[in-house]
């Protein structure tokens, strides 16, 4: 197996544990930079600039100044350390250039967020995780974490599905991945209910590194035969996981990235989404219809958070608190009126960003929102328009973008390791696109 394969290899891994395990996708990910840094040396690729180069280079060195000028730098510097996690987005610009290896990576996003929505539908159901103050979180540490890389793997499903060519039933030999994805999560369910959950939940997530690894290296009718079974389990089990998720920031957020990808597909297809939402709000499933209200506890507390989030920005305009020091400064700022006296964030991308980071922290960090948001606009109207079988990796970095940046008004989404190692691994999508048309390569 030679370097790039591994490569492959290990960003599929990477991709599949990222909705499972921070450790595990962390730990994938320094192996990948260490691999990326030696072929770059051996001058086996060349790296290329990118029109996100300069606002994460601004973003990151600006993070760290406003780090240096917190009231406590040792801490600002030590959660200024999640900028290596950018690195990611370099590491899978050079291995998603070729078309058959970027969707085995897309299927090993779906293969790990298939087995999260899985396990959080049976937390719901059959461990007692059913109450707003026990929601389930599957593998991960927190609810929001879990419903937000839910939301970004629903959208890529459904992008897949809706740009999929092939009309036919899939084959039997291609259930192998999801059968024992499936299997693995029932055996971690019934391991947690015995409290043996750590030592499951260990064992399964090398094992989809193992699974993902395989799928990438596989042959070609093996990873096609799975790659088709992936989506249809996916946008099910990944919807009724939102559904009993009783987050609603990623329920608006799905909406706006399947709303993308049916105006990409077909305009009127677009009726299509607001029928199911119409369906569901005349079932009022329990989980939903108790949520349906801007008066609870959590949005009061909210609306006093960005209050106090306004005030931290014209305090310190320039280099905001310092990364990481919401949690030490909430309570000078917090207003009388905020239901809780702490908050270790603010409930919003940008206002997180600007608080933190100052003004122009935020002015960086919008300049590389948009500058990716463009690039996937782009080939995804393209690969529209020359109908090409890159549209459904195209539609759906497009509507995962919009789905994560409009979740993110009432979310810190990108906060999360597992989110933010996410979308910047999806955000490479469209540049090794570009790259592979630029190159004369099929896309």
């Amino acid at each position: 197996m030679g370097p790039r394969r591994a490569q492959t290899a290990l960003l599929a891994a990477l991709a599949a544990t990222a909705p499972l395990s921070v450790f595990a996708s962390e730990l994938l990910l320094a192996l990948s930079i260490a691999l990326l840094v030696a072929r770059a040396a051996r001058r086996e690729l060349r790296l290329r600039r990118t029109s996100v180069d300069t606002p994460l280079a601004a973003f990151a060195v600006w993070s760290l100044l406003a780090a240096c000028f917190a009231a406590l730098p040792a801490v600002a510097h030590e959660s200024a350390k999640k900028l290596l996690l950018f690195a990611l987005f370099y590491v899978a610009l050079e291995a998603l250039g070729d078309a058959e290896e970027r969707e085995r990576v897309l299927s090993a996003v779906l293969a790990g967020g298939l087995a999260l929505a899985a396990l959080m539908v049976v937390q719901y159901h059959f461990l007692g995780y059913d109450q707003l103050n026990r929601r389930p979180a599957g593998f991960l540490g927190h609810y929001m974490s879990a419903s937000g890389v839910t939301m970004a793997v629903l959208v890529l499903a459904a992008a897949r599905l809706a740009f999929s060519p092939a009309r036919s039933v899939p084959r039997l030999r291609g259930a192998w991945l999801p059968a024992l994805l499936l299997t693995g999560v029932a055996v971690v369910a019934v391991l947690s209910a015995s409290g043996q959950r750590t030592a499951a939940t260990r064992l399964f997530v090398l094992g989809a590194a193992l699974l993902a690894g395989r799928l990438a290296l596989g042959r070609r009718e093996t990873a096609a035969a799975a790659e088709t079974w992936l989506p249809l389990l996916v946008v099910p089990t990944a919807a009724w996981a939102l559904v009993v998720s009783q987050t609603r920031g990623v329920w608006v957020g799905v909406l706006v990235g399947l709303a993308v990808v049916a105006v990409l597909r077909a305009p009127r297809s677009l009726a299509l989404v607001g029928a199911v939402v119409a369906v569901v709000l005349v079932a009022r499933p329990q989980a939903l219809s108790d949520r349906l209200t801007v008066s609870d506890t959590s949005s009061v507390d909210r609306y006093y958070m960005w209050q106090a989030g306004i005030d931290m920005v014209l305090d310190r305009p320039v280099f905001g608190q310092g990364p990481g020091m919401i949690l030490a400064t909430y309570p000078r700022y917090r207003w009388p009126e905020a239901p809780n006296p702490l908050a270790p964030h603010l409930h919003d991308n940008a206002l997180q960003v600007a608080a933190e980071r100052g003004i122009p922290g935020l002015v960086f960090f919008l300049w590389w929102a948009g500058a990716v948001t463009l690039a996937a606009w782009r080939e995804a109207r393209l690969a529209r328009a020359v109908r090409a079988p890159a549209s459904a990796a195209a539609a759906g970095v497009l509507g995962v973008l919009a789905a994560v940046f409009v979740a993110g008004l009432v979310e810190y989404n990108l906060g999360d390791s597992e989110v933010l190692m996410l979308v910047l691994l999806l955000t490479a999508v469209p540049f090794a696109l570009a790259r592979s048309r630029a190159a004369g390569a099929p896309a």
